[in-house]
C-alpha cells in the first residue's frame, strides 16, 4: 500500500472517495478499463452500508445496515463481475418474503410469479396481469429503471416501460384499492411499497413495490453467505487484483488534500460533497445541492436469539424477509405518521432472519434477527418497545428468546455512516421530485459542472440499494471524459 505522503504525491487516473458498494463499483469499472485508481474510505474497513459485525454476543454475525439484496444479483453491474472467485456466495430462502396477518396466516411472495398469484386468491389474476409484462421484459427494462432518465430506442421497450411507469408512479394506496379486492393482496402491496419510506398516498410510492416484486420473480431476494460484509470484501479483493489501491481510515476534509488525478468520484451525498468540494463547484450548482432533501430515518435493532422466531403463521419460517404491519390501512397510517414527523404508534417493521438459512451467522441452535422501522428524520424517540410489540403480535413468546439486543437510533446510524444523514438510508428522499432527478434535475446527474468531479452515491439514480449502478454510471461518464 502507498503511504499517506506517497499517495498524495502520486498521480492516479481517478480517485474515488468512499468505499461503499457504489464507490467500489466505480473503482472496479475504471480499473477494468485499465485506469489507475485509488479509493479512500474514512471508516476502518470497506463496506459502509454492507458491513457485518458481532454487535450483540460473540459468534452472532449481524448485518449492521443492509441485509437482503435483490439487486445484488439482478443489477447489470454485479452480474458482470466475477465476485464468486473472491468469496461472494448467495443464499436464497424458499420464499422471498412473508407478510403475516392477525388470522394466523401469511401472504407469501415466491420466486415464482404463478405460485405467488395462486396464494392471492381472487386477486391472483390481477397481480399476474400487473407484473407479468414487467417480469417477462425485465432484461429490456433494467438499464432504464436502474439508471438516469432516458428514452428507449425501440417502440416495444417504450410500451413496456410506459406500463412500468403507470404502475410505479401512482400512489400505492390507490393501486392497492383499485387493483385488488381482498386484504391479503392489499397488505402485501402496502408492505412492499413501504420500503420507499413515503406516505402511501404520495405519487411514486408504488415504485418500490413494482421493483421489489419484479425482482422477486426475476432473481429472488438473496442474502450474502457469511454476512453482507462479504459483498464489500469480495469487491475490494477484485479491485485490488485489477491493480486498484484502497486506503481505509482516511478522512477527506477537502478536495485539495487529494493526489493529482484526472477524475474524482464521490460516493457521498450532497451535504458532504458541498463540504469537501464546494469551492470547486459553480454557485448555481451549489444552490441546487443545498436544496436537496433528505428523508425519514430508521430505528434498528439486532437480536441474538436462543432459538428461531416463534411465528404464529408457520409459513413465515420459509422466508428470510418478514414484513410486520398488518393491513393496508395500518401500514398506511404508520407511514403517514412518520411523514408528518411523528413516531408511528404501531410501526411497520421490516425484519430478516438470515441464520435460518445461513448457519454461519450464529452458534448452533441459536439465531440472529434483524429489524427496523421508519422514524422521522433525526428522531430521538426509542422505538424498541413498539417494534417488539409488533413482533410479539405475530410471534408470541419472542421476547422469551432474546439473549441480547443492540439498538441503533438515527443519530447512531448517521455516525456509523456519514451518508445516512439523519438516519436516511436511501441517500435522500425518493419521492416523485427526487426519484430520478437526484441530486439535481439533469439527464446526466453523475457529472457535476466542474470538469473531473463526479458524484456516484445513492443520491444519484437509481437511488438506495446494493446494486453498484450509481458507481457504474458515474465511472462510464469519467471514462468517456478521459477519452
Amino acid at each position: 500500500m502507498t503511504t499517506p505522503e506517497g499517495y498524495r504525491k502520486a498521480h492516479y487516473d481517478a480517485v474515488v472517495v468512499g468505499a461503499g458498494p457504489n464507490g467500489l463499483a466505480a473503482a472496479i469499472t475504471l480499473a477494468r478499463a485499465g485506469r489507475s485508481v485509488l479509493v479512500l474510505e474514512a471508516a476502518g474497513e470497506v463496506g459502509v452500508g454492507t458491513r457485518s459485525e458481532e454487535v450483540t454476543l460473540p459468534g452472532f454475525v449481524h448485518d449492521v445496515c443492509s441485509a437482503i439484496h435483490p439487486l445484488g444479483v439482478a443489477s447489470p453491474f454485479f452480474r458482470e463481475q466475477p465476485l464468486s472467485k473472491f468469496g461472494l456466495g448467495w443464499v436464497e430462502s424458499p420464499a422471498c418474503m412473508a407478510h403475516p396477518l392477525d388470522d394466523g396466516t401469511a401472504v407469501m411472495l415466491y420466486r415464482s410469479l404463478d405460485q405467488t398469484a395462486q396464494g392471492l386468491g381472487r386477486d391472483g389474476a390481477a397481480y399476474h396481469r400487473m407484473l407479468s409484462p414487467i417480469v417477462h421484459n425485465w432484461s429490456r427494462l433494467e438499464r432504464y429503471v436502474l439508471g438516469p432518465l432516458r428514452l428507449p430506442l425501440r417502440p416495444g421497450t417504450l410500451l413496456v416501460l410506459s406500463w412500468f411507469g403507470v404502475c410505479a408512479l401512482l400512489p400505492s394506496r390507490l393501486v392497492a384499492l383499485a387493483a385488488f379486492r381482498e386484504e391479503r393482496a392489499r397488505a402485501m402491496w402496502a408492505g412492499l411499497s413501504a420500503h420507499a419510506m413515503l406516505p402511501l398516498e404520495r405519487p411514486a410510492s408504488s415504485a418500490v413495490a413494482v421493483l421489489l416484486s419484479t425482482l422477486a420473480h426475476v432473481a429472488g431476494w438473496p442474502m450474502a453467505r457469511g454476512g453482507s460484509q462479504t459483498i464489500a470484501d469480495s469487491m475490494s479483493a477484485y479491485l485490488q487484483s485489477l491493480g486498484g489501491e484502497i486506503r481505509t481510515g482516511t478522512t477527506v476534509a477537502s478536495i485539495d488534500e487529494l493526489p493529482d488525478s484526472e477524475s474524482v468520484l464521490f460516493d457521498v451525498t450532497p451535504r458532504q460533497l458541498l463540504k469537501i468540494a464546494g469551492d470547486k463547484l459553480p454557485e448555481g450548482y451549489r444552490k441546487q445541492l443545498k436544496r436537496y432533501r433528505y428523508g425519514p430515518g430508521v430505528f434498528k435493532i439486532d437480536y441474538a436469539l436462543d432459538g428461531p422466531v416463534p411465528w404464529r403463521a408457520k409459513e413465515c419460517s420459509q422466508a428470510a424477509t418478514v414484513h410486520l404491519g398488518g393491513t393496508l390501512e395500518e401500514i398506511a397510517r404508520s407511514e403517514r405518521q412518520v411523514g408528518r414527523g411523528r413516531p408511528a404508534d404501531h410501526p411497520f417493521v421490516l425484519t430478516a432472519q438470515q441464520s435460518l438459512f445461513d448457519p454461519t451467522r450464529a452458534p448452533e441452535g441459536k439465531h440472529t434477527f434483524w429489524a427496523y422501522c421508519h422514524v422521522p428524520h433525526g428522531s430521538t424517540f426509542d422505538m424498541t418497545e413498539r417494534i417488539e410489540a409488533q413482533i410479539e403480535r405475530f410471534a408470541p413468546g419472542f421476547r422469551d428468546r432474546v439473549l441480547a439486543r443492540h439498538t441503533m437510533s438515527p443519530a447512531q446510524i448517521h455516525a456509523h455512516d456519514a451518508n445516512y444523514v439523519g438516519g436516511d438510508i436511501n441517500g435522500g428522499l425518493q419521492d416523485l421530485r427526487q426519484l430520478f432527478t437526484r441530486p439535481v434535475p439533469s439527464l446526466d446527474p453523475y457529472r457535476t459542472p466542474t470538469k473531473g468531479i463526479y458524484i456516484c452515491s445513492s443520491s444519484t439514480p437509481p437511488g438506495g440499494g446494493v446494486h453498484g449502478m450509481c458507481g457504474l454510471h458515474a465511472a462510464e461518464d469519467a471514462l468517456e471524459d478521459m477519452g
